[in-house]
């Protein structure tokens, strides 16, 4: 009960008594209802705990009712609505009345106490979008982005096209069309399941797939140059995100806007998305105590920057012979592999039969459904040890998306030990690599390429950042003589992780996706603590807007 009283302590400078009364939040007005004043009020959309909230359109809604007047069936004495963190206190349970919203992700809870006891509660969420898209539905939205791919793949058939496509490589196409349509605001990315779908369904299944036919001997033989490039890229983020900021705060503080001083709580929570992934972030919001506002301006830094570097890797896999050459790489490993991997193909190619194509559907589909049975027990279990996790830097062990990705592997893998796998002669990691050209569209929808002029400060570091990082590897890949396919799947294992690394692997061989799986792991690994070191070191960088 300690925790409830220090709450009253604390929010007493926020108390408002009284139905019909207001309060403005950050600029937003909440204002309790008494019946007569919800009778005379403007329309509004109607959030209860039945629906928990949703995602919603300002353009078409921008005034909410949070009605949780059900909490009420035990006695009570005290209410509380809480909005990110900020409280109001009230002495009876009326509606509230949300306008002037803005563009954010808000939590809001309503708690009902009986002297120190709390007696109920509802939590809800709103996300909030400016504008709705002109195509909302997600099943018009997926038959698009299946007619862009099939443009693309079709057009890269034509004699017409070839020299087109030895410049720009198709899989950037297919991450960038779907991006321009989501920035004219036809379809959105934010508002789109489909992402999810993707990545939750579609690319465990190619893991299974392309790993059906691995060859880890081969995988083994890319010697070390692979993890030197993986850990100069996790380096090159932790020493980037101080420099990129240091640069800033020296010759340009005011772009950093009035939270300046605060800025390096939300970089913070990006070097944790780009070394180790969604659960590191949340992580790094969580210990830094990041407000609300500035992580959701570092969530589409995050987006944007990751997702324009990820289209200059696929586009340097188009040109990789070229930088290779500059580098003075040995690339001989790689070559092997490939060839390897290709006539293996070639030998147990055969015309698939419907009994083939319902089989290799059945063990990417099924191996899937097996991931996720497994990741939904071990996650839970592992939660409950979250404390003492995060404090050595394992906090995305209790991540269901890590474990998702990783069961994946490792089921293909296995399998690859069977007579499973022959089925990649019937086209296994032809059906693997389309379900990850589906993922490379879907992961374009949520690139807005306008959105840099909303934060130009935040979006210059971002890309110095970024730029520290590519040019480290660079350096570090001159002096090894590592081929720039080392560079691109050891940045992407940190920067996109899991859900990308394979996809920029496979542009260079579909068999080569699984060593984007196995470094995107390891990023995982380091990723709260490699974090937790660029957030201190950003810490000491006086800046003042």
């Amino acid at each position: 009960m300690k925790h409830l009283l220090l709450l009253k302590i604390l929010i007493i400078s926020f108390s408002v008594f009284g139905n019909s009364s207001s309060q403005i939040i950050k600029g937003i007005s909440v204002k309790s209802l008494n019946q007569t004043d919800l009778s005379t009020s403007d329309n509004y959309t109607l959030i209860t705990n039945s629906n928990g909230g949703g995602t919603y359109f300002l353009d078409e809604e921008n005034t909410f009712l949070v009605d949780c007047h059900f909490l009420s069936a035990k006695p009570y004495q005290e209410v509380f609505f809480i909005i990110n963190n900020d409280t109001l206190k009230y002495n009876s349970l009326t509606p509230f009345l949300i306008t002037n919203i803005k563009k954010v992700e808000y939590d809001l809870q309503v708690v009902l106490l009986n002297g120190n006891e709390k007696v109920n509660s509802a939590k809800m969420s709103l996300h909030l979008i400016d504008s709705a898209p002109l195509i909302k539905n997600d099943a018009v939205v997926l038959g698009l982005l299946i007619l862009i791919l099939g443009a693309i793949f079709y057009s890269e058939s034509l004699a017409g096209f070839q020299r087109f496509y030895k410049i720009v490589p198709g899989l950037l196409l297919c991450y960038f069309i779907p991006a321009i349509f989501n920035s004219l605001n036809i379809i959105s990315g934010e508002y789109s399941r489909l992402y999810f779908v993707a990545s939750r369904y579609l690319l465990p299944a190619s893991l299974v797939l392309l790993c059906l036919s691995i060859d880890l001997k081969g995988i083994a033989k890319l010697g070390w140059r692979a993890l030197v490039m993986f850990f100069t890229g996790t380096v090159g983020i932790i020493i980037g995100g101080p420099i990129a900021l240091l640069i800033i705060a020296s010759i340009a503080p005011s772009v950093l806007g009035a939270d300046a001083s605060e800025v390096w709580r939300g970089l913070a929570t990006v070097a944790g998305s780009w070394i180790g992934g969604g659960a590191n972030q949340t992580a790094m919001k969580e210990i830094f105590e990041t407000p609300n506002d500035i992580f959701s301006k570092m969530v589409v830094v995050d987006v944007i920057v990751a997702n324009v570097w990820m289209a200059v890797l696929l586009y340097g896999t188009g040109i990789s012979k070229k930088i290779d050459q500059k580098l003075k790489a040995d690339s001989s490993a790689i070559d092997e592999l490939k060839n390897k991997m290709e006539t293996l193909a070639k030998k147990i190619a055969k015309i698939p039969t419907t009994t083939d194509l319902m089989i290799i559907c059945a063990i990417g589909l099924g191996g899937t459904g097996l991931a996720h049975f497994g990741a939904d027990i071990i996650a839970p279990l592992l939660k409950g040890s979250k404390d003492f996790l995060s404090s050595i830097g394992l906090s995305s062990l209790t991540s269901g998306f890590f474990w998702l990705i990783v069961l994946a592997t490792a089921i293909g893998v296995l399998f690859s030990f069977t007579k499973l796998r022959q089925y990649d002669g019937a086209g296994a990691s032809k059906i693997g690599s389309l379900f990850l050209y589906v993922l490379v569209a879907t992961i374009g929808t949520h690139m807005d390429i306008f959105a840099v002029a909303e934060s130009p400060g935040l979006f210059l570091i971002g890309f110095i950042w970024m730029s520290i990082h590519a040019i480290l590897m660079l350096i570090v890949a001159k002096l090894i003589k590592a081929p720039f396919f080392f560079v691109a799947v050891g940045s992407q294992a940190n920067v996109g992780g899991a859900a990308s690394a394979p996809v920029v692997a496979s542009a260079f061989s579909p068999s080569l996706a699984p060593v984007g799986v196995l470094l995107a792991v390891m990023g995982y690994a380091v990723g709260t603590g490699g974090a937790w070191l660029c957030a201190v070191l950003m810490q000491a960088i006086k800046v003042t807007g």
